[in-house]
C-alpha cells in the first residue's frame, strides 16, 4: 500500500510498486488527462507535478511516490495554473491537443519557479515536451503571455 496526496486529496493505492505512476493515475484512479506518449520519458505527454516538480509519470514507479504530493492536469489550480490554462485557450495554443496537458504542466512548473522566463529558460524547461503539430511558437508565446498576466 502506497500513501500519497493526489490533487490535494489523501490517497492510498494497493498496486505493484513497479507499476508506472502513469498507469496508476489513468487505470486505477481514472484520471485520463495525463497521456501516454512514448513510455520512455522522452515526449512529456505524461508530465505531472511531484512535490511541485514537473516529472514524467511513465518512468516514475508507484513505489517511489510514498508521501509525495502529486498534481495532474485535472488538479491544476491556483493563480499560475489557472492563468496558464486561460492563456492556452485565449491564444488557441493546441492543435490536436494530445500533448497539451504535459505542455501545460511543464509550463506551470516553469512559471512557478521562474516568473519572468526568457526564451532560453522556456526552451530549457520545455525541451522534453514534444508536439507532433509543432505548435512550439504558440506555446512559447503563451508562456510569455502568462508571465505577463501573472506580473500584473
Amino acid at each position: 500500500m502506497v500513501a500519497f496526496t493526489l490533487n490535494g486529496e489523501a490517497r492510498s493505492l494497493d498496486a505493484d510498486p513497479q507499476m508506472p505512476l502513469l498507469w496508476a493515475i489513468r487505470d486505477i484512479v481514472g484520471l485520463t488527462g495525463t497521456k501516454f506518449g512514448c513510455g520512455m520519458a522522452q515526449c512529456g505527454a505524461c508530465t505531472v507535478h511531484i512535490d511541485g516538480v514537473a516529472t514524467r509519470s511513465c518512468q516514475t514507479m508507484v513505489g517511489d511516490i510514498e508521501g509525495a504530493s502529486i498534481t495532474t492536469i485535472e488538479g491544476l489550480a491556483g493563480k499560475v495554473g489557472e492563468t496558464v490554462q486561460a492563456v492556452w485557450a485565449d491564444l488557441d495554443v493546441p492543435q490536436c491537443g494530445y500533448c497539451q496537458s504535459g505542455q501545460i504542466m511543464s509550463a506551470t512548473a516553469l512559471l512557478a519557479e521562474t516568473p519572468k522566463p526568457n526564451d532560453d529558460d522556456i526552451d530549457a524547461a520545455m525541451s522534453g515536451n514534444l508536439c507532433r503539430c509543432a505548435t512550439y511558437q504558440r506555446i512559447r508565446a503563451a508562456i510569455h503571455e502568462a508571465a505577463h498576466r501573472l506580473e500584473a
